[in-house]
């Protein structure tokens, strides 16, 4: 029989901050059977626990990951979304927005990024979204924080690309997942964004776990600070 051909990923560990649900949950999986061993964070369950909305919580999450031992990958899909038009958006929703969407994730990185500069290898992933660059009007806040997002890793791509460790982000389109659920289900909604759509189909988790695995894999190695726009041609 043919010798079975190891995995990239196999001897890795990888921390999934919202690997509990939907595209988070899709890259964990997708990295469990590439052979890494994975850490799902969610707000309710999960392998570690943590609600990144309070003050300190990131990086409290990433040393309490490094309790069970290095951590290799680094991969931030928790977010939340509050959808609003621009009047009704408070300054709490707003700064809630941002501290669950960069400031804790920024508190992750503080806390794993120093050993995978030691080890002389890591890869760090935001899955930041197209509203980076083509803000929806119902989501002035949550664009803002993932166009944030997404300055700190062109910044921190530059600071650790000779040690070792790339810093890339990937940004989904329109995807079916559970956040998106309702309001995929008016029709007229859903064909309007279909018809926006070169693919002609709305995106499902599994297609940003391929790309995930391409910039979280060792063969990436000369890929940093870059944005993978998964959208089916949306952003064309």
């Amino acid at each position: 029989m043919p010798r079975r051909r190891a995995s990239e990923f196999e001897g890795l560990a990888a921390l999934v901050a919202g690997g509990t649900a939907g595209i988070g949950a899709a890259i964990a999986d997708a990295l469990e059977a590439e052979g890494c061993r994975v850490l799902r964070h969610g707000l309710a369950d999960g392998d570690l626990v943590a609600d990144l909305s309070q003050a300190g919580s990131g990086e409290a999450l990433g040393l309490r990951a490094l309790a069970a031992g290095p951590v290799d990958i680094l991969v931030h899909s928790a977010s939340v979304q509050l959808p609003a038009e621009w009047r009704a958006t408070s300054p709490a929703e707003l700064e809630l927005q941002y501290r669950v969407n960069v400031s804790e994730p920024f508190g992750l990185v503080r806390s794993l990024l120093p050993g995978m500069i030691d080890r002389g290898w890591g890869r760090i992933l935001a899955i930041g979204s197209v509203q980076q660059s083509r803000p929806h009007p119902r989501m002035i806040g949550y664009a803002a924080s993932k166009a944030a997002q997404f300055s700190i890793v062109r910044n921190l791509a530059s600071q650790v690309a000779g040690r070792g460790v790339t810093v890339n982000s990937l940004s989904p389109g329109v995807v079916e997942t559970d956040r998106n659920r309702e309001a995929l289900a008016d029709a007229h909604y859903r064909r309007s964004l279909l018809d926006s759509i070169p693919a002609g189909r709305l995106g499902e988790p599994g297609d940003c776990a391929a790309a995930a695995l391409l910039l979280c894999s060792r063969r990436s190695g000369y890929v940093t600070g870059q944005d993978l726009v998964v959208d089916g041609g949306l952003t064309l």
